[in-house]
């Protein structure tokens, strides 16, 4: 439990130091763990009822602070400013409404707002398309909203042939909550520490991301740039919180989270979001190394919140070696970790 905000001497924004060995484990066939325990939480889950009246306006408050006058292309005229972006009466100006109707809507209430006064307003607080997308839902829903379980999410048999015809590269589905739905072998081996029955915690729950970078220590040696994938999975939960408030379970691992983290409380604040499409990811895997790759993600129109990501190494590189040595890895008996149900519930 990461109660205390720092973990092994690190802070959000100083990544703790650590020596690697020169050559990654699967040239040397070392192919132990990191000899470390998961972390067990001591403290309950907590419901957080979501207030998308407060979230828009701590939203908007939050990146009205993010854009300066001279980033705005507005005048100062020297002299102090109480505020660390802009004021209501520059954004109004630079949105084209007047000074009450935003505060208005910066004050929760976006009832009747239209989509262009939306669109003003986005590009007044200079938004990227993932934060635009973010103001839109949350003006869409300005009531507070009572939680509640949605059906299980299931992977179909056919998408599960799909990932297990993917040999060479780790692939898996995940929903918005960033549970993992569903993998192929390699996906499995990459993230084997998910599949851990003590991280998972309660029987038939999920391997989670947010969860596993939270409350696993681990994950601080998984990930060589732990900071960068804590912003990133908080911002994508933030994403979804503002598609689906009145999701109770995602509102539960919210509270877990924010009970049991305060790196991740801290973050949560921040109301960033952002996409998550393409890109490259490090890591350093607890049996092949340092692993570089690339990353896709694939939504699934036809699976409601659900998306294919799935990961390539380079060709020729050691990342591309470390790859195929896991696979082998992951193939050898004493190694393989039971599979998920094709159709599991999240």
């Amino acid at each position: 439990m990461h109660s205390s905000g720092v973990v092994g001497g690190r802070g959000l924004t100083s990544p703790e130091t650590r020596e690697r060995p020169s050559a990654p484990g699967w040239q040397s066939l070392a192919l132990g763990g990191t000899g470390r325990d998961p972390l067990v939480a001591g403290r309950r889950p907590s419901l957080v009822l979501v207030d998308n009246r407060k979230e828009l306006r701590e939203f908007l408050i939050s990146r009205r602070a993010k854009v300066t006058p001279e980033q705005a292309g507005l005048p100062t005229y020297g002299g102090h400013r109480r505020v660390p972006g802009l004021r209501r009466e520059e954004v109004s100006l630079l949105a084209g409404v007047s000074v009450e109707y935003y505060t208005r809507l910066e004050r929760g209430n976006a009832q009747g707002v239209s989509e262009s006064v939306l669109e003003s307003l986005a590009r007044a607080l200079q938004l990227d398309e993932a934060e635009r997308a973010h103001l839109f839902d949350l003006a869409r829903r300005t009531t507070a909203t009572p939680a509640r379980r949605r059906p299980a999410q299931r992977v179909r048999p056919g998408l599960q042939q799909l990932l297990d015809a993917m040999t060479d590269v780790p692939a898996f589905v995940q929903n918005g909550r960033l549970d993992v739905l569903a993998a192929n072998a390699l996906g499995r081996a990459l993230y084997c520490d998910l599949y851990d029955d003590v991280v998972r915690g309660a029987a038939g729950r999920p391997p989670n991301h947010a969860r596993y970078t939270f409350l696993d220590p681990r994950s601080e040696d998984f990930y060589p740039d732990w900071n960068l994938a804590a912003r990133t999975g908080v911002a994508l939960l933030r994403a979804e919180a503002g598609r689906r408030p009145d999701d109770r379970v995602l509102t539960e691992l919210i509270g877990e989270l924010t009970t049991r983290s305060d790196r991740f409380s801290a973050l949560w604040a921040a109301h960033d979001v952002r996409r998550h499409t393409s890109g490259t990811k490090h890591f350093h895997h607890r049996v092949v190394g340092d692993l570089t790759l690339d990353y896709e993600t694939l939504e699934l129109p036809g699976d409601d919140g659900q998306a294919l990501i799935s990961y390539t190494a380079a060709a020729g590189s050691t990342s591309q070696q470390a790859l195929r040595f896991l696979a082998s890895w992951a193939a050898s008996p004493e190694q393989v970790a039971a599979p998920e149900s094709e159709n599991h519930p999240a």
